[in-house]
């Protein structure tokens, strides 16, 4: 029989109370429910009763979300927390949003809500080039455009750039009506979304106007220097080895590079992902860095991350099943196809 432990974590205030149990005890509802916890409110006081595990676990949640203080509190932060908790990491949450990444038109300040998050800024503000490659919903592509209108307001950079390949999955680019600029806008659309909550609707269109942020399908990077730019190649898991050494080689003086993508979604009709390809020769190149960003980063509805770790599951059963079925030659019969020859 499993023995039930209980604990009682004791609060500062009403308002620390009042963050921690979120909208109608929603984030409570939700740790009880992810850690099978029987949870109590006794005044300031929550009270647990669970397995040992989960009780540790819960406990540590509770009092890291007690430690960002000031900071919005909702399911999803809750569900990352109980991630960092359950390696013995829950501590590091009050370290996260100790910096503001970019302000937006509206004054609100964006920050890091995950230690992956973290680690892939820091690693765009020390690098020249940096790959960001992790599944939907970490954020990889909104912080690279937050970066880059940061290094444009402060003048690091003369020029924003946005770029990626003109892979669909399923309609050719030829297909759909409208000039080149109508077509490849909606594989953009993230991205603008983006520029224009950062820099608001009419520096944004002015800023368009003036061709200083420029947006063009990779194949017109071709052949050209790209100099003081902040350039994102965003879903660079469809580039190709030749453009991806194509678009890392057009890197001027003063610029810097984020590329973008997600291994798991390669539309290339069996060729090789350039991203791929790259990532696994730049590893220790001074000036490169590459960010690996897992389920855990996903700052999406908690159901996404749960969609993303089925999606794992299942890849991994399949890599069994195929590893499974490959014939393994022993010894014996290496050297009876050695004595053969």
């Amino acid at each position: 029989m499993t023995a039930i432990l209980k604990t009682v974590i004791e609060l500062k205030s009403l308002d620390e109370l009042s963050a921690v149990l979120g909208t109608y005890d929603e984030n409570l509802t939700y740790l009880s429910r992810e850690l099978d916890l029987l949870t109590y409110v006794e005044g300031l006081k929550i009270r647990l009763e669970g397995t040992e595990e989960n009780v540790r676990v819960g406990e540590a949640v509770i009092k890291a979300l007690c430690s960002s203080a000031g900071e919005q509190i909702d399911i999803s932060r809750v569900a990352y927390c109980i991630e960092l908790a359950k390696e013995g990491r829950a501590e590091e949450l009050g370290s996260i949003e100790s910096g503001t990444v970019a302000i937006t038109a509206r004054g609100k300040q964006i920050k890091c809500k995950t230690v992956g998050q973290k680690t892939y800024v820091d690693a765009i503000k020390k690098n020249t080039i940096v790959f960001g490659v992790g599944p939907a919903g970490t954020g990889k592509t909104y912080l690279a455009v937050c970066m880059a209108v940061s290094a444009f307001k402060s003048k690091q950079v003369e020029k924003i750039i946005l770029t990626r390949p003109a892979v669909e999955a399923g309609e050719k680019l030829g297909f759909l009506p409208g000039d080149l600029q109508t077509k490849v806008d909606p594989y953009l659309r993230p991205l603008y979304d983006a520029l224009q909550e950062l820099l608001g609707l009419e520096t944004y269109g002015k800023l368009m106007e003036r061709n200083v942020i420029e947006v063009a399908p990779l194949a017109y990077m071709r052949g050209r220097t790209l100099s003081n730019a902040f350039i994102i190649l965003d879903e660079a898991q469809n580039t190709t080895k030749e453009q991806m050494k194509m678009f890392l080689t057009r890197l001027g003086e003063g610029s810097k590079a984020v590329v973008t993508g997600d291994v798991t979604q390669i539309d290339l009709d069996g060729k090789s992902s350039g991203l791929v390809h790259a990532t696994g020769i730049l590893e220790n190149i001074e000036g490169v860095g590459i960010c690996r960003l897992t389920a855990k980063d996903v700052v999406r509805h908690p159901l996404v991350m749960r969609i993303i770790r089925a999606y794992e599951r299942d890849a991994e059963k399949d890599a069994a099943k195929i590893e499974k079925k490959t014939p393994q030659n022993n010894g014996k019969n290496r050297v009876k196809n050695t004595e053969g020859e």
